[in-house]
């Protein structure tokens, strides 16, 4: 790998209405709510300190506003990337997330979901190709929960169970050319 990118901080949207509800968002759009728009300009006052050069985020609104927040604190704009866009849950998306394991074990067995395995390919293909572009700095990465667990766990195959709290924030470091999970799920103050 020749890119100067050697440290990403990955980080998951605020909170929103869905979140709050234990509702499954996938593709559905729901912006921030006053937790989450709280949440966000406090993960960006964090993740500014960390002096990104670069910040890319879904194009969902919760992720973006989250995005929008980081970069007025680093004084740098943020662009949005299709690439890292939520997991896909079909018609699942919007069901209380309980329910759907209630009824089918779990949301993986539930038809209709983007596969676990079709979204960690997706993931580390669009995680792969951002960090490769040439740039130097750390990069922020604004997504979503199953993104985020989904790139993690095939970082270092014993973090496949990590909780991913609303506004929470990961630190990934390339050493010796291989990229390591140094911190995950770190809340701001």
């Amino acid at each position: 790998m020749n890119s100067s990118v050697d440290r990403v901080y990955l980080a998951r949207h605020g909170q929103t209405a869905l979140n709050a509800e234990g509702r499954l968002r996938g593709l559905s759009d729901p912006p921030l709510n006053a937790v989450g728009a709280a949440e966000a300009e406090r993960l960006g006052a964090v993740l500014a300190a960390k002096h990104p050069t670069r910040i890319l985020s879904s194009p969902l609104q919760r992720a973006v506003a989250t995005a929008a927040a980081i970069a007025r604190a680093a004084g740098i704009t943020a662009t949005a990337d299709e690439r890292i866009n939520d997991r896909d849950y079909g018609p699942w998306t919007g069901a209380v997330k309980a329910d759907v394991i209630a009824e089918f074990d779990s949301v993986d067995a539930a038809p209709g979901v983007e596969t676990l395995d079709a979204l960690s390919a997706r993931v580390c293909a669009a995680f792969t190709e951002i960090v490769e572009t040439p740039g130097s700095g750390p990069l922020v990465l604004v997504s979503h929960d199953a993104v985020n667990r989904a790139l993690i766990a095939v970082l270092d195959a014993r973090l496949t169970e990590v909780g991913q709290r609303t506004a929470c924030w990961n630190q990934l470091s390339r050493v010796g050319g291989v990229w390591r999970v140094d911190l995950y799920d770190q809340k701001p103050g």
